[in-house]
């Protein structure tokens, strides 16, 4: 049976009551601002369900963006056959699907090896989906019209972030979240208790895509027309691992932390020197490993660890004799 305490209770006390206050944003504010509440919402959801594989596996996956371009595309190929709610589920069965597939081909695979696969991912299908609508479609290219505003996104997206994080909250704490934290620590520990190393990977690595896959989805009505390249920009996936490393992975909501003031230097960035954020983002990745390599809550609790310790720790007694001068 699985047990709650008072602390994790309040934890998820403060959520509910955070996600509810939050709602109330499009009710107050429109416009810039809301925009940017979209975005923000947006990266938070897909930073939230990296860490949910990348945190306990210390994989770094840049599958993002082939996750993220599934879901949208999803929407674009079905917008005039299904209801929207129906294309969320086929972006989370497609997202998973396409996890699965490449969670067998790679997630045995550690270390640099599968980052480079995860990289070129993306990359590959933009290139099939191209040759795929160049030759059979006549056009590069899909509409997506609809009736949602930035508030109805901005709505789905909390909903989603929401649901990630109780996902989060139940895997930990389930004997998947056991295996995957022992898995993070030592993997041939892992193996010689008995802990299917590939299969619980490959699980998560589903579970992970599928949320993904989903904020695409929910994305694909703000664009309007879909091409490749925006639908499989590599740029997500690299945004998505700074955002995470930037707030810390040790814990699941660690990369809100990045999320909030990243998001707003990305749109100070490329709003005034739109040719220079790659150079930024890259930039930005060298110096959060060397010098964040933790995040920001990592070295937050490093610095309360020691701060305990050095209160917690007795007085060293006066080695000279009282009453003489040292």
């Amino acid at each position: 049976m699985m047990h709650v305490h008072r602390n994790e209770l309040a934890i998820l006390g403060a959520g509910l009551v955070g996600a509810a206050a939050l709602a109330f944003l499009p009710l107050v504010t429109g416009g810039f601002w809301l925009t940017l509440s979209v975005n923000i919402m947006l990266y938070a959801a897909l930073c939230t369900a990296w860490t949910l594989f990348s945190g306990p596996t210390h994989l770094v996956s840049l599958a993002s963006a082939a996750f993220f371009g599934v879901g949208t595309y999803s929407v674009a190929i079905l917008i005039d056959v299904l209801p929207f709610p129906a294309l969320l589920l086929v972006a989370a069965v497609s997202g998973s699907l396409l996890a699965i597939l490449v969670g067998l081909a790679t997630l045995r695979l550690s270390g640099a090896y599968f980052v480079i696969f995860t990289l070129g991912l993306a990359e590959l299908i933009g290139q099939l989906v191209t040759w795929v609508q160049t030759n059979f479609g006549g056009k590069i290219g899909l509409y997506v019209f609809t009736d949602f505003s930035e508030a109805h996104l901005y709505w789905m997206l909390l909903g989603l972030t929401f649901v990630i994080f109780m996902s989060g909250w139940l895997i930990n704490r389930s004997r998947l979240g056991f295996a995957l934290r022992i898995i993070g620590n030592d993997e041939t520990v892992a193996r010689h208790i008995g802990v299917d190393t590939a299969l619980s990977r490959i699980v998560l690595f589903a579970v992970s895509g599928a949320f993904i896959a989903v904020a695409g989805a929910i994305m694909a009505p703000r664009y309007a027309y879909i091409t490749p390249q925006a639908a499989f920009n590599p740029m997500v996936s690299f945004t998505v691992v700074i955002m995470a490393l930037l707030g810390g992975t040790r814990r699941l909501w660690g990369p809100l932390v990045g999320v909030i003031p990243f998001t707003l230097v990305m749109d100070f960035i490329s709003g005034r020197f739109p040719n220079h954020t790659p150079i930024v983002v890259g930039i930005a990745f060298l110096a959060i490993v060397y010098l964040l390599p933790d995040g920001v809550t990592g070295r937050l609790e490093a610095m309360f660890r020691r701060s305990i310790g050095q209160r917690d720790m007795p007085a060293l007694p006066d080695p000279t004799p009282s009453g003489e001068n040292p």
